[in-house]
């Protein structure tokens, strides 16, 4: 018997209507069932990044460890924009926020904060060589700039009702790094940007100063839509309870942060003390890892210097290891049993350093293409192209580290990271990285020379 019109459209709308009624499933379960916990946060260092072995990021690290505690894999969206990624976590469109947030009344009317792991203070930033304020009032001569939507917006307005003159820019397409970057080149006065970022960013941007903590500490949580159900937001903070009571949120506070803290280049009397005691006992393994790759065993010692200051039991904040400081995938790819024994660790980072050059064109010169396997020893060979590919667009030569240098940085840039293919690294230092085993090439040539004199190695003579 064939079914009217109106009868098929009546049993579709009730279909639909029974659908509709029907329950949905709760956070957590949904992020069971479908084996995908998909988490929204900021390319940012503080959060999440591409780094040399992979993503990276204190946020990364944490949130990873969660989906690992759920059993399921991780998905991981950035936006840039702050208001854009609330807005997200607000309609349900990601599981939960892990990007820094600070814990604020205003942002706690519109979501669910998890237990903190973390505090931080706002400080406010002004260049080395203007004078240090020493209240708000002393800045309304100047132009502060910050992260448009953020909690600094709120503590300003905050402070406004104490300093009538106080004034600012909210900048949208900014992040906290690249306005540390403007004050470092005198572009604005001031900006406020959260403790733990200042703490990883001043080791690149020397001229940065803080002048003083604007806000007391606050905390630092993953943020839940207040729509649907709590059973996620609940687990996750289970979660975060147990991961804080075992030492391990304190162990990964230390690997990302303490480095940063102590981060201080070697002093010349330093090194040459280092020189002195400790290479002796490693110079052989240098040499012949160098001969069996066909490199400056000078240069390679130099490397490691600056991987451990050859120290064979040195940890690095990404859990790295060793003299050459190898992953483990790193040292299984280059035949190493163990990245700790010192005569394993040289002899995996010399193939490393080999293979890394094979893989630029034979076309560049020697010595730029020397400082392109050392910077991508530091921040990988993909980042290292992005650069090149930045530098070729800006007019530069892409085949000249003289010109790559001054383009890696961009990398920290939203503006430029958002158009490459690995996306946001911390390109200050990649360079540092290169300028340091430079000098610490130098000193060694010159010290061994001093004492024994040799031929020079002619590729290492140009300025950085």
């Amino acid at each position: 018997m064939r079914k009217s019109l109106p009868y098929i459209a009546g049993l579709t709308i009730i279909l639909f209507a029974l659908n509709a009624c029907a329950p949905q499933k709760p956070a957590l379960q949904h992020v069971l069932d479908s084996g995908v916990l998909h988490v929204v946060t900021r390319n940012a260092a503080t959060t999440y990044y591409t780094g040399p072995h992979g993503a990276e990021g204190f946020e990364y690290d944490l949130v990873k460890a969660f989906a690992i505690h759920l059993g399921v894999s991780l998905k991981v969206s950035t936006e840039d924009n702050l208001q854009d990624l609330l807005n997200k976590v607000q309609e349900n469109e990601v599981d939960f926020a892990a990007a820094g947030l600070t814990v604020t009344p205003e942002r706690e009317k519109i979501l669910r904060f998890s237990n903190s792991y973390h505090s931080i203070t706002q400080q406010l930033i002004y260049h080395r060589s203007n004078p240090r304020p020493k209240t708000m009032a002393d800045t309304t001569d100047g132009m502060i700039e910050v992260i448009a939507n953020s909690s600094h917006v709120d503590k300003l307005n905050e402070l406004k009702n104490k300093y009538p003159d106080l004034s600012w820019d909210e900048n949208k397409g900014a992040g906290s790094t690249e306005l540390l970057t403007l004050v470092s080149e005198r572009l604005i006065d001031f900006t406020i940007a959260d403790s733990n970022e200042v703490l990883l960013t001043r080791r690149f941007q020397p001229h940065l100063r803080i002048a003083f903590d604007i806000s007391k500490p606050q905390k630092l949580a993953w943020a839940f839509s207040k729509k649907g159900d709590d059973t996620l937001y609940k687990e996750a903070n289970r979660f975060l309870r147990v991961f804080k009571k075992s030492g391990q949120l304190a162990e990964l506070l230390k690997r990302h942060y303490h480095h940063a803290s102590k981060y201080n280049y070697a002093g010349t009397p330093t090194y040459l003390g280092h020189v002195r005691y400790r290479l002796p006992r490693y110079q052989e393994m240098f040499e012949q890892a160098a001969e069996a790759n066909d490199l400056d065993w000078q240069l390679l010692a130099a490397v490691a210097y600056q991987e451990s200051h050859w120290n064979p039991r040195a940890i690095s904040p990404t859990g790295v290891k060793g003299i050459m400081m190898l992953t483990n995938i790193t040292a299984k790819e280059m035949g190493i049993e163990d990245r700790t024994v010192p005569a394993q660790s040289i002899k995996g980072g010399a193939k490393y350093l080999r293979k890394l050059s094979t893989k630029f064109s034979d076309k560049l010169d020697d010595k730029d293409r020397l400082w392109f396997t050392l910077a991508a020893y530091n921040v990988g060979f993909g980042h290292v192209q992005d650069a090149r590919i930045i530098t070729k667009k800006r007019g530069g030569n892409p085949d000249r580290w003289v010109d790559v240098k001054q383009n890696l940085p961009l990398l920290s840039n939203r503006r430029w990271y958002k158009k490459t293919r690995f996306g946001y690294a911390r390109g200050h230092e990649p360079v540092k990285y290169v300028e340091n085993i430079r000098s610490y090439y130098d000193i060694l040539h010159w010290h061994l020379a001093k004492e024994t004199p040799q031929k020079k190695v002619a590729y290492l003579s140009p300025a950085l």
